[in-house]
């Protein structure tokens, strides 16, 4: 402002030269911003001139005049120099100006217009929405061209067209009629204007962009609100209308009337005319409660992308027990409520702002822009279609509803919630209708530990971590007594040492003899025999003539991956599992003191060799490593923690009467089981 003369200046607004006018509205707009410029501006009875300018130059004056203008109006100053002729002028540039920059200028002066409040006992002229509706409705395609512009090249002008489009949505939202904004919502949604801020909001533009979408964003949680607290009223031709659409396009199966003379009339409904649907009732407005008119919204969405697929879901329904159909309405009920929770849409719009500012960088956008949001309707088909596909996996049944909608919920959050920003609203589709089942149990159950987690925090490890030691010494003395117990093994010569392979061999032909081996009452000698066959009846211990005292183990060593599983009861017919036992011999031999092979053993199962595997790991006080134990650990672990998070104990199982144990009489030892598969 120190270099700048404001009433030269001014003087050179009103030349008769274009270059002089264009030389000064360039300067002023530079330094318009300042208010105590604008208030010497002001002063010097320079409004006038520019808003002649505003409205007869052309060209970059006129860029220049307008972006003065639109930065006086920010400044909540110039509003009595706002007249419709101003607003005509505006309106007609962004129907027919090609020039980017008069464009830009033009809608940054309507923003100002459309956001300015209303208040007539201070200001005057027409402010808000209603002061376009004259101008808009004279160039019916102004709506059409200002979405058009949403897919500019220049950055800057997509703002600027946001920019207006939410400020003309915020003010038909809070200004119109309930009958006036809906309408006003509905052509932009026409127009595209959801498809157009979604590939924005995905774009790498959106750095450029980030205020404007961030606002539609809100601008459509509000909307969203507004939908919800709006309840069903049957007393209103709409409602009642759409809530008859759905009855209609459900095929309905009406009976014929007949009189006592057997003369046939009028068709009747159904009796169960909506509990057919999914209602609990057959008065179903009140179940829009939860979720008002955005709940019957979504519904007759639903079915009207596909009458004849709701048709077809109606029809499977019907063939089952009534307690076993999903009740279609209710579900979409659910999945509407769920979505409305999934993206807070209860949500201020400050706290988003908040949010947006506090973000470190640009690369953490993913935390504050939702895409999908913008694709609610195609989010709630999904949603519903998932509902449908776990109520028939599950083969739950109406008491069970409550469960399918928390799995439901649990499935939003994990593939709405935890999709990236830039992920297409048709893959998100694709893993809502091919998410497993088992994975999503498997996440609530997850989901329920972390619950537990962060109520008990340090509680819960400590017991968990108790709970881990006892299953560990548990499982040992159950692979402890299965070495007690002995084992037969083959005797495999010319063992393959690479891979336990034995070349065009079959297992049964390449046994020659058999070795049986079985742990001492004290735990301290492994003794074991050679055998021509295996015999039916297990050797006692003193018939094992050859031991091996545990003392001089070194180490236990087995081809035995982690990963194995006892799922497949009986090894390859080409390959062996092999148990190596090290120690150190002493005497007078040349290997003396020296690690050597005390004994092989090949067991025939993989349950078998987790047994004797773990089993001496955890004899010389080693971790067990097969995937066999861990699993039984864990499962044991893990019931021990639900008894303790139940607090169940034996009287609560009944009046404290020990159960009856039922009797062995009759039967034999001819049983099998296997906790591996567990």
């Amino acid at each position: 402002m120190e270099n700048i003369d404001v009433r030269d200046l001014v003087q050179r607004l009103g030349e008769d030269e274009d270059m002089a006018r264009k030389k000064a509205a360039f300067m002023l707009q530079s330094a318009i911003g300042d208010p105590s410029f604008a208030d010497v501006f002001i002063q010097q009875g320079g409004m006038p001139k520019l808003r002649f300018l505003a409205l007869q130059s052309t060209g970059n004056t006129l860029a220049y005049t307008l972006a003065s203008f639109s930065r006086l109006l920010e400044l909540d100053m110039g509003w009595e120099y706002v007249s419709r002729e101003l607003i005509e002028r505006a309106v007609e540039l962004v129907v027919s100006q090609p020039l980017v920059n008069i464009l830009r200028a033009s809608m940054s002066v309507l923003v100002a217009i459309v956001s300015h409040p209303h208040n007539p006992g201070s200001q005057p002229g027409p402010f808000g929405f209603r002061a376009l509706k004259p101008s808009i409705s004279g160039h019916p395609q102004f709506l059409e061209i200002l979405v058009g512009k949403l897919s500019a090249a220049d950055h800057a002008l997509c703002a600027n067209a946001l920019q207006l489009i939410n400020a003309l949505m915020r003010d038909a939202i809070t200004s119109d009629t309930e009958i006036e904004w809906p309408k006003f919502i509905k052509k932009l949604q026409d127009l595209g204007v959801i498809k157009a801020v979604y590939i924005l909001m995905q774009s790498t533009a959106l750095q450029d962009l980030a205020h404007p979408v961030l606002e539609f964003q809100s601008l459509s949680k509000v909307l969203l609100r507004k939908w919800k607290d709006v309840k069903v009223d049957l007393e209103k031709s709409e409602h009642r209308r759409a809530l008859k659409g759905l009855h209609l396009a459900s095929n309905p199966d009406r009976q014929k009337k007949t009189d006592k003379d057997g003369v046939e009339g009028s068709r009747k409904h159904h009796p169960k005319k909506w509990r057919r649907l999914g209602f609990e009732t057959e008065s179903p407005a009140w179940e829009f409660d939860d979720v008002g008119f955005l709940g019957m919204m979504d519904l007759t969405d639903y079915v009207r992308k596909s009458e004849d697929g709701y048709q077809r879901i109606l029809l499977e329904q019907s063939t089952r027990p009534f307690e076993q159909r999903c009740p279609l309405a209710r579900a979409s009920l659910s999945v509407t409520l769920i979505l409305y929770e999934h993206f807070e849409v209860d949500k201020s719009d400050s706290e988003e702002f908040e949010r947006y500012t506090a973000l470190e960088s640009r690369s953490d956008f993913d935390k504050v822009f939702r895409p999908q949001l913008l694709q609610w309707s195609r989010l709630h088909t999904g949603g519903v279609n998932a509902f449908l596909r776990l109520w028939k996996a599950t083969g739950a049944e109406h008491e069970d509803f409550q469960k399918i909608e928390e799995l439901v919920r649990i499935l939003i959050e994990q593939v709405v919630g935890q999709a990236p920003r830039t992920k297409d609203i048709g893959e998100v589709e694709e893993e809502l209708a091919d998410f497993d089942y088992h994975r999503l149990r498997d996440l609530q159950m997850e989901l329920l530990e972390l619950t537990y987690e962060d109520a008990w925090g340090q509680h819960l490890r400590q017991v968990r971590d108790e709970l881990d030691h006892e299953a560990l010494q548990f499982v040992k003395e159950q692979r402890v007594r299965c070495l007690l117990q002995g084992a037969w093994f083959p005797n495999i010569p010319d063992y393959n040492s690479d891979g336990g392979t034995v070349a065009n061999q079959n297992i049964k032909s390449t046994v020659l003899s058999w070795k049986y081996v079985r742990l001492s009452h004290n735990r301290r000698f492994l003794h074991y025999r050679d055998y021509d066959s295996k015999g039916e009846q297990e050797p006692v211990l003193d018939e094992l003539r050859e031991r091996i005292d545990l003392s001089i183990v070194s180490s236990v060593v087995s081809n035995v991956s982690a990963s194995d599983s006892s799922t497949t009861e009986t090894m390859p017919a080409s390959t062996y599992t092999r148990i190596v036992i090290y120690g150190s011999v002493f005497g007078s031999g040349s290997n003396s003191g020296k690690e050597n092979v005390l004994l092989q053993l090949h067991p025939q199962s993989h349950t078998l060799a987790s047994e004797w595997l773990d089993g001496l790991l955890l004899l010389l006080n080693q971790q067990p490593i097969t995937s066999d134990t861990s699993k039984l650990i864990q499962m044991i672990s893990g019931y021990g923690l639900k008894i303790r998070l139940l607090n169940l104990s034996f009287n609560d199982l009944g009046e404290g009467e020990a159960p009856e144990v039922p009797s062995r009489e009759g039967l034999d030892e001819d049983y099998w089981f296997d906790m591996g598969t567990v």
